[in-house]
């Protein structure tokens, strides 16, 4: 396998700092694993290298090309590849304890969040309407994100929903604290407090590795960069991969100041950029490049293709209706030439553009899937699973608890269930000491004491089973004695909803099958943390939700980033959708920029074909309204010298 002169002098780089600048489709992954492999055969033992990225998939993905590349060497150990989240957990089960937390915390998911969420709101006494859970999870999250500690977030509250946000976080975190557990964000803020407190701890952790790896560097965050910064440090070789025109994720809390700045951050950095796009027409990158130019701060790159390939297209309909009509009747020509479904992708901006799509994919038969609908692990069933996982892990937690306490119902009702919460509050015992304590008085009668005991011993039963030997059959046995179907058939009665729901309690086997077999030892507890830390991307992604199936893909930009198809459509290219509106209201001069990276990204997504849509009156309030066509089209196209790409830019209507 050849690489071309650019690749190669970033994969026989090996010491000190090194910035790759990786253009859309320049075989990123490819020169990072072929970097990992010349770093083993000069003689750098596998287990002093560390390759960071953001996804399990690409994690995943790294390892399968470094084990291809090296098969014909006789290499002992391989590298440590992980995500950031993944390589906190490690680190946070290690050390932990160091920072009052028990060795055996428990990772909370977005449910678990807003349980605790809306307790704390009820706590804290907050006005109805005035802080809803969600909008008070997004604050912490930001405030996480910028690695602002919960006493510190009263200082940076300007507003009285932010000071009320503020004492909620206190409380958040508090609770969190009481049960051993941490949210997602946690395993990135604790993590560097951990280092930050104990430099013993950092010195550990730094001192394992000679190499640090990172890819998709421009996604960073603050604490993220924090984190990567300490590790390198001693040794100084830290190699960084990404692309400053696909930092798409600024809203939450990426800096694209970290690859921006990389010179400023290590002085005698080297800088290598890969501009041969191997992926689309020299037609779609001409079209790409002359968008990215138009932004502010960046660093000078233009993508070369050398596959041609017909022109994009730009297609103006009367309304957003015949838009839609369009786009489906296309790919309806599209498939009778002999194109797959799978082939095409429509990509939009918001969450409410792609109703009219399905409709007419509806009406002309033709089979699509929405990404980014409702998260396989936002299923009920999924959720009362993997809650009797944790509760049979650790008795402790408490919100696994009350969620699996009476499901499926076993006589245990609410009134019961808040006079034991009740009882463990006042004695301040864990609510699973008081069940073990269970008799029978005036509230609770016997049968009732007879359940809860019967419940306490079917989750020790489990306890003794899995935590002696997790396997995917010891696993069905749990399953079976919760009698988990007996759930499903009494929440659903269509046989087919009950059949799809069942298939998501089998899907959980075949994600417990897959872990078991790439772990050396398996263990309920990994197996949870694996679950937690990739939920998203395992739960709700393309990876899952478009596997094997010869569909069409609707998807937001977002969610295509990453990917790639022979034939995209994007669709909506007007003023307030791409660039979305809030970032033209913005204050910020550079909140336009990430929109014109986010079309970017959608531009680089296609391979051979491209048709970008607009539509010039749309639905808004109830009434008909004109559009303004995208800023962007007239720079793709070179005419941004045209008054109506001024006017665009002003916010004013152009002329038809």
């Amino acid at each position: 396998m050849t690489l071309n002169s650019a690749q190669r002098e970033a994969v026989e780089t090996l010491r000190g700092p090194l910035l790759v600048l990786a253009g859309a489709g320049t075989g990123k992954t490819r020169v990072v694993t072929f970097r990992i492999a010349r770093l083993i055969r000069s003689g750098i033992l596998p287990s002093r290298i560390l390759a960071v990225t953001f996804t399990n998939k690409a994690a995943r993905e790294m390892q399968t090309r470094l084990a291809d590349i090296l098969k014909s060497s006789n290499v002992k150990g391989k590298p440590e590849t992980a995500t950031f989240h993944s390589l906190c957990v490690r680190i946070l089960r290690t050390h932990i304890t160091r920072l009052g937390y028990p060795k055996q915390f428990a990772i909370y998911d977005r449910s678990d969040q807003e349980s605790i969420a809306r307790q704390v709101l009820r706590e804290i006494k907050a006005v109805e309407g005035s802080l809803r859970p969600a909008e008070l999870l997004s604050r912490i999250s930001s405030w996480k994100s910028a690695g602002v500690s919960a006493d510190a977030a009263s200082k940076n509250a300007w507003s009285a929903k932010d000071h009320l946000a503020s004492i909620a976080y206190i409380r958040y975190q508090n609770m969190l604290r009481t049960v051993g557990a941490v949210d997602f964000d946690d395993l990135l803020l604790v993590t560097e407090e951990l280092f930050n407190k104990f430099p013993d701890v950092l010195a550990t952790e730094s001192n394992r590795f000679d190499h640090l790896l990172v890819d998709e560097y421009q996604d960073t965050n603050m604490s993220q960069y924090r984190i990567v910064r300490g590790l390198a440090l001693p040794h100084g070789n830290l190699c960084v991969v990404g692309d400053d025109d696909q930092a798409i994720y600024g809203w939450r809390g990426a800096e694209v100041t970290h690859i921006l700045n990389f010179k400023k951050d290590w002085a005698n950095a080297k800088v290598i950029r890969l501009e041969e796009n191997y992926r689309s027409t020299k037609e779609i990158i001409c079209w790409a490049n002359n968008l990215i130019r138009f932004n502010i701060q960046r660093h000078g790159k233009s993508l070369k293709s050398a596959k041609s390939g017909e022109p994009p297209v730009i297609r103006q309909c009367k309304d957003a209706d015949i838009e839609a009509k369009f786009v489906v009747e296309d790919i309806r020509n599209r498939l009778k030439c002999g194109c797959e479904p799978r082939e095409i992708a429509v990509l939009f901006r918001t969450n409410e553009q792609p109703r009219l799509f399905e409709m007419e994919f509806r009406r002309a038969n033709i089979p699509y899937i929405l990404i980014g609908g409702q998260s396989f692990f936002d299923r009920k069933e999924v959720r009362d699973i993997l809650s009797y996982l944790k509760l049979i892990n650790r008795p402790s937690d408490e919100i696994s608890l009350l969620r699996v306490f009476n499901t499926p119902p076993r006589g245990i009702g609410s009134v019961t269930v808040q006079h034991l919460t009740e009882q463990a509050i006042k004695s301040k015992m864990p609510l699973w000491d008081v069940l073990s304590n269970i008799k029978s008085d005036g509230e609770i009668g016997e049968k009732t004491v007879s359940v809860v005991k019967s419940f306490q011993q079917i989750i020790e039963g489990e306890r003794r089973n899995l935590l002696k030997e997790f396997s995917v059959d010891k696993l069905k046995e749990m399953i079976s004695t919760i009698d988990y179907k007996r759930e499903i058939e009494r929440q659903y009665q269509d046989e087919n909803e009950r059949r799809s729901r069942w298939e998501s309690v089998g899907e959980i086997l075949e994600e417990a099958s897959k872990y078991i077999a790439e772990s050396t030892q398996p263990t309920l507890n990994e197996f949870l943390d694996n679950t937690s830390i990739a939920g998203v991307e395992f739960g709700s992604g393309v990876e899952r939700r478009g596997k094997n199936q010869n569909v069409v893909m609707l998807m937001t930009l977002h969610a295509a980033k990453g990917l790639e198809f022979p034939e995209v459509y994007m669709v909506g290219m007007e003023e307030g959708l791409l660039p979305h509106h809030r970032s033209v209201d913005s204050d910020d001069v550079l909140a336009v920029d990430e929109e014109r990276r986010l079309c970017y990204v959608g531009i680089t997504r296609a391979q051979k074909r491209l048709t970008l849509t607009l539509a010039l009156n749309r639905m808004k309030w109830g009434k008909m309204k004109p559009t303004i066509p995208s800023r962007f089209l007239y720079e793709i196209t070179g005419q941004a010298d045209n008054p109506n790409y001024k006017r665009a830019k002003e916010g004013e209507t152009p002329t038809r």
